[in-house]
């Protein structure tokens, strides 16, 4: 996003938390915006219309609530127009934004009910087990399917084995790809929530499983490093021998006997 439209996100979300904060339902808010996402996604003449800089900010509002109103809640309506209202660089931009404050909401429901670190933890091994299976990601990822397809399968994988707020961001995950890999939109989510948490993600991959104190150490170790709290998933690959490997964003900090070894062997080799 460039600056209007990273201006008028961070003011959408302030809007958003606004709402959240009357009561209004995270699960059900988000939900809606992931309808009017799906929208939106489809009409591109309602995406400029919503988003046209030559009309005045309130007129799209306005048209925002004659379009979904009755249609989503008021407080959904709300949301809507409000971001409407705002001046976005590009047209794809809004539907985008949309697509962030139902994480948002969604996840604002999990960490009231004391599930987001559950939430996050089911999101990221769903990932980890698409990746791991060909098939399942071909499936998931096949846009020559509909889209109730696709959502219908992860309800099958997922439904009664997971909290809810992960079943409804794993089916928006598969809904709405536009064209986007099915790992980073789950990295997406995990990040968003993770700001809304006001928290760090780190993936530690080990050749074995840690037990808590390994993990409560990397956990402490890596909030000092960042200054802030950090959320931990842990990957286990016997394929790294020893040692482990640390993501935190786009930093690596790779510590694992594969890596010590291969630069041995480049040393030795001179390659």
């Amino acid at each position: 996003m460039l600056a209007a439209s990273r201006a008028a996100l961070k003011a959408a979300i302030t809007a958003l938390r606004g709402q959240l904060a009357t009561g209004v339902h995270g699960q059900q808010l988000g939900d809606e915006l992931f309808g009017v996402t799906a929208v939106l996604d489809k009409s591109a003449s309602l995406r400029r219309a919503l988003t046209d800089p030559s009309r005045d900010g309130s007129d799209r509002a306005e048209l925002a609530r004659r379009v979904f109103g009755g249609k989503v809640s008021d407080p959904a309506v709300a949301v809507v127009a409000g971001a409407a209202d705002l001046r976005w660089s590009d047209d794809r931009d809004l539907p985008d934004a949309l697509e962030e404050l139902g994480v948002r909401a969604v996840m604002s429901s999990a960490a009231y009910g004391q599930r987001a670190d559950e939430v996050e933890e089911q999101l990221f091994r769903f990932e980890r087990l698409v990746a791991a299976n060909p098939q399942l990601r071909d499936a998931l990822t096949d846009r020559t399917a509909a889209a109730d397809r696709r959502t219908a399968l992860v309800s099958r994988l997922l439904e009664g084995k997971v909290a809810d707020e992960t079943l409804q961001l794993a089916r928006q995950a598969v809904a709405a790809d536009r064209g986007r890999r099915f790992d980073r939109v789950i990295a997406q989510y995990l990040t968003i929530s993770g700001q809304e948490r006001e928290e760090l993600t780190a993936v530690v991959t080990a050749a074995v499983p840690l037990d808590e104190g390994q993990i409560d150490r990397i956990k402490a170790a890596l909030s000092r490093i960042y200054s802030h709290a950090i959320h931990l998933n842990v990957v286990v690959d016997p394929g790294v021998l020893g040692g482990i490997r640390v993501e935190v964003g786009d930093e690596v900090i790779d510590g694992t006997t594969v890596r010590k070894l291969d630069e041995a062997r480049r040393k030795l080799t001179g390659s």
